[in-house]
């Protein structure tokens, strides 16, 4: 028997096993289970009020106290792991088989691949991250030139290559068994080479559950975040209050929109959505960059890129072991690595899904580099022209500013509680 009648053979026994399973269009375990749990917590949260506030900080604090190593650990080998695939001959292994053909224009698919990776966040953080760590970072002394320096180079850290890394690898995985091996979607079909059939039952389910409440929490954090911001703008422009039930009727229309965009298809719903969003983040990056300091943000795009790939190996590996900055980095690094992992079911499953036909090298190449760029340069124009604004126009924050700026969860709790 050749080797591609044994695949074939193979396939064919997974889906008939898969049939036989999979008998009904949600999967009940998973379902019900997944949403008990996520419900049980929603309703916990508001009954215990503060004190569920509490023990929520306490294990964030101790998750990131004794695991953050791990995680850096994790983001790191999971970056290698990536490229060395690209590298290697199995980058020569197409998505689907070798007959297989991309759905998606290049055009199409990095506007899919952008916008379900970190759209939302890059508005609510374009701005204000890279003057969080000007203000404040324990690489440097508030307000000087060596701040802001490291304020962007810890910007693209944290939404560089490391986090495209985790969604490339997951998404890798669903894709090669979904569409190679003829698995369906599901987290737990990425175990099969160890769980073999085991992943159809309990073991299986708890592995789905995990991403689903995984998914979910990572999805809330990023949508309330947004509209958080959107709910700002819109008090700013308009008048309107800043409240929690504006917020909620912001997510309950930004919850539809997506819902719809679902209904429609990738072809009528996703991919429109997809390329309008991409569009608009376009013209408003080029707004800013035309009318704010053209020339300062192009020096900052060849520097700041420059300074990261310098210390890119520094800031990757960075456990603020010899330094006493008031664990800095839990409030920082380590969230964004929990978060990205968090978001990357999600994520990955999406990549995975329009990514149909494309070698694996392509596909590790343009998911780690284009929306990384992409990434960078939208940083840069915001980063970079708020940043002169502070030391050239209005200025005086850093010079205000004497605590330590942390990411802000007392405030997100209460504004979302």
């Amino acid at each position: 028997m050749s080797e591609k009648d044994f695949q074939i053979i193979t396939a064919k026994t997974i889906k008939n096993l898969d049939n036989k399973i999979w008998k009904y269009d949600i999967q009940p375990w998973v379902f019900f289970g997944g949403a008990g749990l996520i419900f049980a917590g929603v309703i916990f949260t508001i009954l215990a009020g503060e004190s569920a506030e509490r023990l929520f900080a306490g294990i964030k604090d101790w998750i990131s106290q004794y695991t953050g190593w791990f995680l850096v650990l994790t983001m790191n080998t999971v970056l290698a792991t990536c490229v060395g695939i690209m590298v290697s001959p199995l980058g020569r292994l197409r998505i689907g088989g070798p007959d297989a053909k991309p759905e998606f224009s290049y055009l199409s698919w990095f506007a899919m691949l952008f916008s379900a990776g970190m759209g939302i966040g890059l508005l609510f953080y374009g701005v204000a991250e890279p003057m969080f760590h000007y203000v404040a970072n324990p690489l440097s002394e508030p307000g000087t030139i060596e701040s802001a320096k490291a304020a962007m180079e810890l910007t693209f850290l944290h939404w560089g290559f490391h986090p495209w890394g985790i969604y490339a690898l997951i998404g890798l995985g669903l894709a090669f068994f979904g569409f190679t091996e003829g698995l369906p979607l599901s987290i737990r079909n990425v175990f099969y080479p160890i769980l073999k059939e085991r992943i159809y039952g309990g073991l299986g389910n708890a592995i789905d559950i995990l991403a689903t409440i995984s998914c979910l929490y990572g999805v809330a954090t990023s949508l309330a975040f947004g509209v958080q911001q959107v709910n700002a703008g819109m008090a700013h422009l308009f008048g309107v209050p800043q409240a929690a039930w504006v917020q909620v009727i912001l997510i309950a229309c930004i919850t539809a929109l997506a819902t719809w965009s679902v209904v429609r298809g990738l072809e009528g719903g996703i991919k429109l959505l997809s390329n309008i969003n991409i569009g608009l983040a376009l013209l408003l990056m080029l707004f800013v960059f035309i009318l704010g300091p053209t020339l300062f943000v192009l020096n900052g795009i060849i520097e700041n890129f420059g300074n990261y790939i310098q210390n890119f190996f520094d800031l990757g590996f960075w456990n603020e072991t010899y330094t006493d900055a008031g664990n800095w980095q839990n409030g920082w690094t380590i969230f964004y690595w929990a978060w990205w992992i968090a978001w990357c079911p999600f994520v990955g499953m999406f990549i995975a899904r329009v990514s149909y036909g494309r070698t694996l090298r392509e596909y590790l190449a343009c998911v780690l580099v284009v929306p990384t760029m992409v990434t960078f340069a939208w940083m840069t124009v915001f980063g970079n022209s708020a940043i002169y604004i502070e030391r050239f126009a209005a200025g005086g924050m850093a010079k205000r500013c004497k605590r330590t700026f942390r990411f802000p969860f007392s405030s997100f709790w209460k504004a979302f509680r």
